[in-house]
């Protein structure tokens, strides 16, 4: 593919890899709409310059990722790559640039979708769905902490040093959170939300009130009340290679699109 500019729309919390090391997945259009998967990426390593943010034109080296079967899914050309943040689209007109690029084509029948990507030809990995109706945002506990063997593997490889001074490893969330939606059909799936804005939205509630049932009900909120009710709410979904045959709904919420609703914005 050799160098490409991207506009990001996705970046998943970070996770520690089975190779010892962090790594973000993010996701994106190419300049024609078409969606991409940028993997693996030490996105907490880059230099500064090199963090691009959601929104942002990028440009850099990919290459098809061979241990990835999902015609979406890239990588740069080595870790070392060069990335160069060009540009950012803005909020402006109520997201008319940012809908321009990313919502060419919706989906709203989640069985369709799925069939999409478990057919052999087409093996659809990342999409944009419209829910018909959000019914709830739920969160469940899950463990505080990464696997401490992991870590004190990745502490012993000064996996987190950086040139500047430490580096210390992200914190693990310790809640899960999804969506409850219905589709066009009427079918009601609960999908888990691996956005890094959900995560980075309960640690600053964490900050805030210091008490994480407060902090999860703020998360809900915000998701709930806000997005699924005062904004025209779009979820890009994406597949998790390993479950992307096996499981019966291989997808999990990777982003979402939030502009205001249009009857609200008419004097905005």
């Amino acid at each position: 593919m050799a160098i490409q500019k991207v506009l990001i729309t996705v970046k998943t919390y970070p996770t520690l890899s089975r190779r010892y090391d962090e790594l973000v997945c993010t996701a994106g259009v190419l300049e024609d709409g078409t969606w991409i998967r940028i993997y693996p990426v030490p996105f907490r390593k880059l230099d500064y310059v090199k963090q691009y943010k959601k929104y942002d034109w990028i440009e850099l080296d990919l290459v098809k990722n061979s241990k990835d079967f999902r015609p979406e899914s890239y990588r740069p050309s080595s870790l070392e790559a060069d990335i160069k943040v060009i540009d950012h689209i803005g909020t402006e007109g109520n997201w008319h640039e940012r809908k321009k690029f990313v919502l060419n084509e919706i989906y709203e029948d989640t069985i369709k979708l799925i069939s999409e990507a478990k057919d052999k030809n087409n093996q659809k990995s990342i999409a944009v769905f419209k829910p018909k109706r959000v019914h709830d945002f739920i969160y469940t506990e899950d463990s505080k902490e990464w696997d401490p063997k992991k870590v004190e593997v990745m502490n012993k490889m000064k996996i987190f040093e950086k040139r500047d001074g430490e580096f210390k490893i992200v914190r693990k969330l310790p809640y899960k959170f999804y969506y409850k939606v219905e589709d066009s059909n009427g079918k009601i799936r609960t999908m888990m939300i691996e956005d890094w804005e959900t995560g980075a939205l309960f640690w600053n509630m964490m900050k805030k009130y210091n008490n994480e049932k407060t902090a999860c009900e703020k998360v809900k909120q915000k998701y709930l009340d806000d997005f699924s009710t005062k904004h025209d709410l779009y979820l890009i979904l994406g597949t998790t290679q390993k479950y992307h045959h096996v499981a019966p709904n291989p997808f999990i919420i990777i982003g979402t699109i939030y502009p205001q609703k249009e009857d609200e914005n008419l004097f905005g």
